[in-house]
């Protein structure tokens, strides 16, 4: 079965089918944006890159925030994994391309050089003035806690970083997924709330960047409930340990 899901023109068609939802999610519902300002600078100088955050359980929702990254070149911090893949092409296909990396298991040194390499190329896309969107908890969780890539990123580049929290109503949520992903229906209404910018200091240790993920994770949580209050949509709770 993971052979079959993992072939092309399987993970082809699951790209389209994304692809379509997101575009469709993007013209169709009225999304309002809250503190849009704050970014403002950032898209409007090709010198100054950005980080992006936003919940993994977010992304057939992520076109939102198009129409602003389209501003600026713009590429996504995607899993190699299955889901990954089609989630990348789906991206691709509304004019983000991907940067593949992984969370390497302790042992596995093959991955672990492909994470260097991906983290260093993002690093150098950012520094050179291109935007980079993330889901920090991604794609394994847990739920709602930024890993601490997206974080030295920022730290290496020098760049700003800023937290993306979107909703929508009326919408479905997978209540048995770890990320309570949400797909909104066409014609509805939605919610971006914007926040930044922040900065992860160049001398940043392990201490620093672990306040900094526990603070950040708390914001980006906040701004994500925000957003639901917005549009009027009750928060459900992620799975027990997750």
């Amino acid at each position: 079965m993971k052979a079959f899901l993992r072939s092309d023109g399987v993970q082809g068609f699951l790209g389209w089918v994304l692809g379509t939802y997101l575009r469709l999610v993007l013209r169709t519902v009225r999304w309002r944006h809250e503190n849009l300002a704050c970014v403002e600078p950032v898209l409007a100088d090709d010198a100054t890159g950005a980080i992006a955050l936003f919940w993994h359980g977010r992304i057939p929702l992520c076109l939102a925030t198009a129409p602003q990254w389209w501003r600026k070149r713009t590429r996504c911090l995607v899993s190699p994994s299955a889901d990954g893949e089609f989630i990348a092409r789906a991206l691709d296909m509304s004019g983000f391309p991907a940067i593949r990396v992984s969370s390497a298991k302790k042992g596995d040194a093959a991955k672990a050089r492909q994470a260097v390499a991906a983290i260093r190329e993002a690093t150098t896309w950012v520094k050179d003035g291109g935007a980079l969107v993330v889901t920090p908890d991604g794609p394994r969780g847990p739920n709602e806690v930024i890993a601490a890539g997206s974080l030295q990123i920022a730290r290496r580049s020098g760049q700003p970083v800023f937290l993306m929290g979107i909703a929508a109503n009326p919408a479905w949520q997978l209540a048995g997924t770890w990320d309570k992903v949400m797909f909104a229906a066409p014609f509805g209404r939605g919610a971006v709330v914007w926040e930044g910018p922040l900065h992860v200091p160049a001398d940043a240790d392990e201490a620093v960047i672990a306040g900094l993920i526990a603070d950040w994770s708390a914001r980006l949580s906040a701004a994500t409930r925000r957003a639901e209050a917005l549009v009027g949509r009750p928060h459900i709770d992620p799975l027990p340990g997750r």
